[in-house]
């Protein structure tokens, strides 16, 4: 049985909900996502599919978290709190040990530290624990020279970004989106979810892939005492898995800015309109010099860690580099492990926002994405 497309498109944009209703014909019965767009602060897309679910559900979105702990960092930038060229341990200075002193805050949050994991890996709980996660890194050796590569600090980058943040405000990151971002404009976006808000969360599904797709994952290069699996903490004795990272209620209500936010894809969406955009009167979060400054490509090439081509702007990623080339130059965000996408392209004035519950094959951006994508911005390239 077809699924049921709910939800509205601005006039401009039948074509997003084409493509939308087309993907979701052609997926498992199962199937349950969210898609939302916005364009110079005005929502223009607000699509979803799935039983039970409805366009304020909640999922696990990953990384997609780290977005959000960026744009706290690129405000703290904007205010002059913190320096990107100042070395990390100006404000943290126990960051130093094992030769990580020279490492400046542009390049930790660039992923050029080498810190992207512990020897030892890391226990489930300790993962949510960014104050842990933070403290045991301090001491950690590097994997590579600091600022002579990068590779993906995938789920440690938040706890390290985060503590620059502590010590330099005596705030949390979770404390400073809650009252700088989410609650000034009502996102359901949060790096740490209340008990109350517990009935809207639809609980991640594992990957289904099929036997083609299962014969690539077990032909991929793995190892206990790779890089990749420090950096993904695999090689821990209770390392877990990220769906079970995900569906904790321990990670969801502390809610690290690595990869253990909640959100709805209008959260995602919103949240990348207000960096940009005016939204309800309200002007830009983000300055056009700070735009430009995350934007700007730190690094790009070969990723030690994930063994792939990807690029880096001020923490968030580049998807106009790596996945969907017709965006425009500057777009910055972030994509998560279950398929999930947001970012904004300050050329164009799109924010996207994307949300799904199964996890998507290979990982990372789903793939499907890049449809919807450019779809929304053809229409606003028209509008």
């Amino acid at each position: 049985m077809t699924q049921q497309i709910h939800g509205t498109v601005a006039d401009g944009y039948e074509a997003v909900r084409e493509e939308f209703a087309a993907f979701v014909a052609g997926e498992r019965p199962d199937y349950e996502g969210q898609l939302c767009a916005h364009v110079h602060g005005r929502r223009v897309v607000d699509l979803w599919a799935g039983e039970g679910a409805d366009g304020g559900s909640l999922y696990g979105v990953f990384s997609t978290t780290k977005g959000a702990a960026y744009l706290v960092v690129a405000l703290l930038v904007q205010d002059g709190t913190l320096e990107l060229d100042r070395k990390v341990t100006y404000y943290w200075p126990e960051f130093g040990a094992e030769g990580k002193g020279a490492v400046t805050l542009r390049e930790l949050l660039a992923h050029r530290a080498g810190v992207v994991g512990l020897d030892a890996g890391f226990s489930r709980s300790e993962l949510a624990d960014e104050r842990v996660v933070a403290e045991r890194l301090a001491d950690q050796r590097p994997f590579w020279r600091p600022g002579t590569a990068f590779g993906y600090h995938a789920l440690v980058i938040g706890a390290l970004a985060g503590e620059v943040v502590r010590r330099a405000t005596g705030r949390t990151v979770q404390e400073l989106f809650e009252e700088r971002v989410r609650a000034p404009y009502g996102l359901d976006f949060r790096l740490g979810l209340p008990e109350s808000l517990e009935p809207r969360f639809r609980d991640v599904q594992p990957m289904a892939p099929t036997p083609g797709q299962q014969a690539e994952l077990d032909a991929a290069p793995t190892g206990p005492h790779t890089l990749t699996a420090i950096a993904f903490n695999t090689h821990a004795p209770d390392a877990g898995t990220l769906v079970e990272h995900a569906n904790s209620r321990l990670v969801r209500a502390k809610g690290p800015a690595s990869a253990g936010g909640v959100a709805a894809a209008r959260g995602i969406a919103g949240m990348y309109a207000a960096a940009i955009s005016e939204v309800d009167g309200r002007p830009p979060l983000l300055k056009p010099d700070t735009i430009a400054e995350v934007g700007q490509i730190h690094s790009v090439g070969h990723d030690l860690v994930t063994r792939t081509h990807n690029a880096f702007g001020v923490g968030f990623q580049a998807p106009a580099v790596t996945r969907y080339p017709f965006l425009g130059a500057g777009t910055f965000g972030h994509s998560g492990a279950g398929g999930s996408q947001g970012f904004a392209d300050p050329r164009s004035g799109l924010a996207y926002g994307y949300t799904r519950r199964r996890c998507a094959f290979p990982g990372g951006a789903a793939a499907e994405n890049e449809r919807f994508v450019k779809a929304a911005h053809d229409a606003a390239t028209r509008a």
